[in-house]
């Protein structure tokens, strides 16, 4: 390392923020820090200290030492500016820069690589994760005081200046090819490597994979960026560029050998989800990209990020392409005051490009990503070879670094307690060295409460990987105090693919074989959680119609790396009234008031209350294009949610096999799209739609997913009590447009607050069949009456009410989120089916993480 202090040689005082770099190389930029002092790696060449107010400063370097160098002012002569009250209004029509820019964005497509047969290039990437401002200071932290070794850590991010504690380094090398016959474009990984504080954690992948997610590739020759899990919009977007950007011409400069027009600009709003930066266009004919620097408005609605830069260089292929060779992303994060800051750097080269055709069988694998056998276990002359710059102290020594955090007193039990508030489970073992081979979890399951059961206590485990690769185990045993029942779970599953840590990694291809008995109403068969989970216990209604249900189950399930899903699943199901729920066939010489389901049943008739009996067959298809997913021990999360998803089911229930009573047949089609509207948000839509074929009794007709809990719930009806409308034919819609602070970033003072407004609706259409309404055939002992309850005078009102198929249930929702940054508050309004006892309208809460 060359190191050493700059100083004022007038007065003697250090100077912090002198740019340090190679005239050679003038990627090596550094920055003196708040004391003066600078580090950067040695190469023989000149070094150059440069600062606004002093003259420049060139030494010749030729070997690693010490240089401290004093900087003397520069006389600067300046003119006279005019300084006028009123702003000028920003015009586009006949603005140069305007005119420009329009010239930059026709001319991108003659840089576009898929103009060619085949292309492929070599793709270098390096992301580290660091702890951000790591002074001195810190170190008086009572935090910190015990572990005095972090100052052999420390780096200074030479971009910044700031001091930095890397915790995550990722490297991968790939391969980019592309089709054109077939417009395919896939990546094949050569090596990759992972080391920081993730490998602590069992999943670790769900650090790195959402790291991958938010910090993705930036692409401004892409109409639309997606970036922090938004899409931003380029500033050379071919549609919607101009009408968003403000354009500002600035000095004509040179940019390594090439005199370029320099292109200010930022959005018209700065509080929308946009770019704010500087452009360098070659000064030419061919108006292609020299250099570009790309942040965020200081006043941007982007939450946690404090500051970003993106610097890409671009050069120009012998084809006469205009191509990007190397990135350099910055984003320094700021979670809350209380809490480290962080940064993320990502640096990327892109080399040998060539366009020669393609062997056919290089294509050949599923999804858009391939690794190499031996990506993983590359030697260190193999990222000699392909680093474009070296590794830091503390990247170098990740290793060490990480041993000495594991050798710190206390640290295990604190690790053990973090992976149980973050993974839900509970591991049975302190020692890395022995990874845990039985997680007891989920935690928030262990106590609970419901109408049948009353309070619940709850115990739950799992095995993991590393007590099998390939088999697991799962379950849970429970008690109710109310019912006095005991219930429980009994999974085993087998993976044909070996797993990390749970079998649910993608691509799934399991088959597993389950006992359950327990207590569950219907709409628990819509949660999105354990239906234990002790904040979904909070019900907003009195869930009174349960039931107890034995199952046994045998399911196939299986995943390709293109996001289609098979599963195939085998049960036998009874169920049993619990609560006020009862099962009671239809019968004629009922005597009772006549209801718009028929007659009422009767009391005496308790001896016909009888058990359900099921056996069927489910097959299910679901197509998820573009989806990826990270793994957590509770289950898999999908990171991009852009993807579209469409799913196919039928079910077919068989009589007088395994002791089943009915036969039927179900069939469900779904389908969910999200669509952006650039700076107006985004809409989701999710469609269903259910049939029924068979006359059946009420427990096999369908239901909408209803969400009695005051916990939101994507896709679910928020007032629709349990069972109020049965239907054998239906459909659903579920609206959503997210403006994401488009209005609220307009008001003054309420843009001060950077929340963020959303709208929707829901619907349900549907009715029910003559075959399946109990007033129409009174007497069919197929049929059962209707759920509802007893009144004391002996009166019987029923929880369902009937759905007229000319008039859709309809809800509207009006929400607020980005509340502090992480919590939401949702306003919900039912516009029809009122009756007496209906919840007209309620509040719905959730906690929510976004940028």
């Amino acid at each position: 390392m060359v190191h050493g202090t700059v100083t004022d040689a007038a007065t003697g005082e250090s100077l912090p923020g002198v740019h340090v770099y190679y005239q050679e190389d003038k990627h090596s930029l550094t920055k003196t820090n708040t004391s003066g002092r600078y580090r950067i790696p040695f190469r023989k060449g000149h070094l150059v200290f440069s600062m606004v107010g002093f003259d420049t400063q060139i030494v010749s370097v030729a070997q690693a030492q010490k240089l401290n160098v004093k900087m003397s002012d520069s006389n600067l002569s300046l003119r006279e500016v005019e300084v006028s009250t009123k702003r000028k209004k920003y015009e586009r029509k006949d603005n140069p820069a305007v005119l420009l820019m329009q010239k930059v964005i026709n001319a991108k497509r003659r840089s576009d690589l898929k103009q060619h047969d085949y292309y492929s290039f070599l793709r270098y990437e390096k992301m580290v994760t660091a702890l951000n401002e790591f002074t001195p200071k810190v170190f008086e932290d009572q935090h910190f005081k015990r572990l005095p070794f972090l100052r052999e850590y420390v780096d200074t991010c030479p971009e910044t200046g700031k001091l930095i504690l890397p915790l995550i380094m990722e490297e991968r090398v790939s391969r980019q090819i592309y089709r054109k016959s077939t417009d395919t474009e896939k990546t094949i990984v050569l090596g990759q490597t992972n080391k920081g504080i993730n490998e602590f954690m069992n999943t670790g992948d769900f650090v790195t994979s959402m790291l991958d997610d938010c910090f993705t590739d930036v692409d401004v020759y892409d109409d639309n960026i997606r970036l922090l899990q938004f899409p931003f919009i380029s500033p050379i977007a071919t549609k919607g560029a101009i009408s968003f950007y403000r354009y500002f011409l600035g000095d004509t400069v040179v940019v390594g050998k090439d005199p370029c027009i320099q292109v200010n600009f930022a959005p018209n709003n700065h509080q929308d989800f946009g770019f704010s930066g500087t452009l360098w266009v070659l000064a030419d004919s061919t108006y292609r990209l020299r250099r570009i620097h790309l942040g965020i408005p200081q006043r941007s609605d982007i939450n946690f990020v404090e500051h970003m830069d993106i610097i890409q260089e671009f050069d120009s292929l012998p084809t006469g392409e205009q191509v990007r060779i190397s990135d350099k992303m910055i984003i320094q994060l700021r979670l809350t005051d209380w809490i480290q800051k962080a940064q993320v750097e990502r640096t990327v080269r892109q080399s040998q490009f060539d366009f020669y055709p393609i062997p056919d069988q290089t294509f050949r694998f599923g999804g858009q990503k391939k690794e190499d056998s031996q990506s993983r276990m590359r030697d260190e002359a193999f990222w000699q070879e392909h680093r474009s710059e070296p590794l830091t102290h503390t990247e170098r020594h990740m290793d060490h670094f990480m041993q000495k955090i594991q050798d710190v007193r206390g640290f295990k039990p604190f690790l053990w307690i973090f992976k149980a508030f973050v993974d839900n489970y509970v591991e049975t073992s302190l020692n890395p060295d022995r990874p845990s081979k039985v997680d007891i979890g989920p935690v928030n399951s262990m106590l609970s409460s419901n109408f049948v059961e009353g309070f619940k206590l709850r115990a739950s485990a799992m095995t993991t990987a590393h007590l099998s690769p390939h088999l697991f185990a799962r379950g849970y045993l429970g008690y109710g105090f109310a019912d006095k029942r005991w219930k429980g779970l009994a999974e085993l599953t087998y993976s044909f693919r070996e797993r990390n840590y749970t079998p649910r990694e993608f691509p799934a291809n399991n088959l597993t074989a389950s006992f359950f008995y327990d207590v569950i109403a219907p709409s628990d068969r819509f949660l999105q959680t354990d239906k234990d989970n002790v904040f979904t216990s909070l019900k907003w209604t009195t869930v009174d119609h349960m039931s107890y249900v034995q199952r046994f189950l045998l399911q196939y399930d299986r995943e390709w790396d293109n996001g289609l899903r098979l599963t195939l699943t085998g049960k036998r199901e009874r169920t049993e009234g619990a609560g006020k729920l009862f099962y009671q066939p239809l019968h004629a010489h009922t005597t009772s008031q006549l209801t718009p389901w028929g007659n009422t049943p009767e009391l005496g008739y308790a001896s016909e209350l009888r058990y359900l009996t099921t056996a069927d067959l489910t097959a299910r298809i679901e197509f998820q294009p573009g989806a990826s997913w990270v793994n957590t021990k509770q289950r898999r999360r999908k990171t991009n949610k852009d993807a579209p998803i469409y799913v196919v089911s039928h079910t077919a229930g068989f009589r007088g096999i395994l002791g089943g009573d009915y036969r039927y047949n179900l069939t469900e089609l779904s389908f969910f799209k999200r669509f952006w509207l650039r700076t107006w948000g985004r809409v989701d839509l999710n469609a269903k739609v259910q049939h029924q074929w068979n006359s059946v009794p009420f427990p096999l007709l369908c239901f909408p997913v209803s969400n009695l809990s005051y916990i939101k719930t994507d896709n679910a009806f928020h007032l629709i009590n349990n069972m109020e409308f049965i239907t054998d034919n239906n459909a659903s819609l579920h609206l959503s447009w997210d403006l994401n602070g488009k209005l609220f970033n307009r008001i003054p003072l309420l843009n001060r607050l950077k929340w963020r407004e959303r709208i929707g609706c829901n619907l349900f259409w549907g009715y029910l069949s003559h075959k399946n309404n109990p007033a129409l055939h009174p007497s069919d002992a197929r049929l059962f009456y209707f759920p509802g309850h007893y009144a004391p005078d002996g009166s019987f009102t029923y929880t369902s009410q009937p759905l007229r198929a000319s008039e859709p249930y309809v809800e509207l929702t009006a929400g607020i989120h980005n509340i502090f940054k992480f919590f939401s508050v949702d306003y919900v309004h039912r516009l029809n089916y009122l009756r007496q006892g209906t919840q007209k309208w309620g509040l719905r809460f959730r906690f929510e993480f976004s940028f």
